[in-house]
């Protein structure tokens, strides 16, 4: 248990066994070796094994190695939801050495532009569903590899069949598009079988993953994930989490994105590491078919986050589940409000814990004792970790003052990819990186988030920065000027409200909604537009936005 380092600093208990783990390969052997027969992964209905998890990513290792132009060090893009390939994918890239850049199926093709562009891809494996996005904008990128799924592309036929012509034939769910560098992913696995295949040797301090975070200002950075950072994590999250689960016995389900740090690090890596069977649900915003899919399964562990907390409780087939067996449920992504919590522990007889993180951090930074769950806090800092609040000019302020959190720790990123500056910027020579957050150290070692210093929004678990959408909103002709904030929202903790200033007095709010939608995912598009004559302005001229978010609140 973290006690008080001083009366400045909290530290979590030692992280011992950091050193005997090597890279997330290590990790990787290690799990398929010792729970090869139990389930891995599910989504569906059909299991995949460790054993045959092992197999498949090691076909898609092979394939890459001798089919394709990359070296090891290359970025290769996975823009998958909740599907089995996912998995495969990304432990298949890693067995060939290249480092993973995670891409969230939502985004434009402005959004996938650019983060292609700034990462340098050459690679990407997508499923088909977003593939015409990606038809229109792969000129302006290094891809020069692609692979193409389907969604039930790893399920047996015939159910594989019908599953993928029902979503592009009766939902139409897969606009038309052209690449004809295209492979299909099945058949990078059936080549893949065929040819000889040896894991490439990783160093620990190499960057294994590529996570893009708007960071402070919101200007999309992708952020550098160790082996170290990754592992470390992991490690991290079995002290703080794992001793209330058996491994290699626990089913947990997974509707939060596993492109999202929060999912891949809890899911793909903890759970994956202790041998237990991760639900991948692929839309979870389907909460009928999702609640169906639940009634099928005896599951123990459920990773959410607030707005999902509230969504499920309202629904009577939810509350008719049986959730004897559900023993542990982990809230994070965005503020865990008491009345969710509450109304969780109400319905399905089951605590939710709260931790909290950041991109930056891998994400873990702390974690809610179960038997000491403290409502309102973010929990108390995981093994190995030091946490510090500083003032506005710097200075480290003591336990009960409300200050910027600071986090140290073997979790912390190597930096920002090619930005040196934003590094420096977040990142201190002693090695703590500023969150952004505005927190106070409790004396009992617990610690509660009371603002944010930045100007970040959080809608779902996503961040959303304000810099990006009004970016986008003054790109219109008939827009002067425009600010984005967040305000409280009962559903989606916080949504997004813009203020406008027009020369245009016909333009109206579902055209601004309209031209966000062709350039924005649909959850950085604002649910709210105020037109105004002005915008409140500091004396150099500077949008307080501040000053607009106060109103609101």
């Amino acid at each position: 248990m973290s006690e008080p380092a001083s009366a400045y600093q909290l530290d979590g208990p030692p992280l011992e066994d950091l050193e005997s783990y090597g890279t997330l390969l290590d990790v990787f052997h290690r799990s398929v070796e010792n729970f090869s027969d139990k389930p891995a992964f599910s989504c569906m209905g059909h299991v995949v094994s460790f054993r045959e998890l092992e197999r498949l990513s090691r076909d898609f290792a092979a394939w890459l190695t001798h089919e394709t132009t990359l070296e090891p060090g290359d970025r290769i893009a996975i823009q998958l939801p909740n599907v089995l390939q996912y998995p495969v994918a990304v432990f298949g890239a890693l067995r060939a050495g290249l480092v993973v850049v995670n891409t969230n199926p939502l985004y434009t093709e402005r959004e996938m532009a650019h983060q292609f562009k700034d990462s340098g891809a050459k690679a990407i494996v997508i499923l088909a569903n977003m593939a015409a996005k990606l038809d229109k904008i792969i000129e302006e990128t290094d891809i020069e590899h692609v692979v193409v799924t389907q969604l039930a592309d790893l399920h047996p036929l015939p159910k594989r069949l019908v599953i993928n012509a029902v979503v592009k034939y009766i939902k139409k769910m897969v606009p038309r598009y052209t690449l004809p560098q295209a492979v299909p992913f099945n058949q990078t696995l059936t080549k893949g079988r065929a040819l000889e295949h040896q894991d490439v040797t990783w160093q620990r301090e190499d960057v294994a993953i590529l996570q893009y975070t708007g960071g402070t200002t919101g200007r999309p950075k992708g952020t550098m994930l160790t082996h170290t950072n990754l592992v470390a994590n992991m490690l991290q999250a079995r002290l703080a989490i794992g001793e209330n689960l058996t491994d290699g016995c626990e089913m947990i389900i997974a509707p939060l994105p596993v492109y999202h740090i929060y999912t891949f690090t809890v899911n793909c890596l903890f759970l994956f590491e202790t041998g237990n069977h991760t639900v991948l649900i692929p839309n979870p915003r389907d909460i009928e078919g999702f609640v169906k899919e639940l009634g099928k399964l005896e599951f123990t562990a459920f990773i959410g986050l607030n707005t999902l907390f509230n969504a499920l409780c309202q629904r009577d087939d939810f509350k008719r589940l049986d959730f004897s067996k559900l023993k542990l449920t982990i809230s994070g992504g965005m503020a865990l409000t008491k009345a969710a919590a509450n109304r969780w522990q109400e319905v399905t007889g089951c605590p939710v814990a709260e931790g909290y993180g950041l991109t930056e951090t891998s994400p873990i930074v702390s974690f809610n004792p179960m038997d000491a769950i403290q409502l309102g806090t973010i929990g108390k800092p995981v093994a190995g970790t030091s946490v510090k609040v500083v003032s506005p000019d710097g200075r480290v302020l003591p336990l009960g003052e409300a200050g910027e959190l600071c986090v140290k720790g073997p979790q912390v990123m190597k930096g920002y990819w090619n930005m040196p500056e934003e590094t420096r910027q977040a990142l201190d020579d002693e090695g703590w990186v500023s969150t952004g957050d505005i927190a106070v150290l409790q004396e009992d070692g617990y610690i509660r988030i009371v603002d944010r210093k930045k100007d970040m929004i959080i809608v779902s678990g996503f961040n959303v920065y304000p810099n990006e959408v009004e970016d986008v909103v003054t790109g219109h002709p008939d827009v002067v000027e425009a600010a984005a904030v967040g305000v409280p929202d009962d559903d989606t903790g916080e949504a997004i409200k813009l203020f406008v200033v027009s020369r245009n007095p016909e333009l109206d709010v579902q055209t601004l909604r309209q031209w966000c939608k062709k350039e924005l995912a649909g959850y950085k598009v604002p649910r709210q537009v105020e037109f105004r004559d002005e915008l409140p302005k500091s004396n150099v001229g500077k949008v307080l936005r501040k000053e607009l978010r106060d109103n609101e609140s």
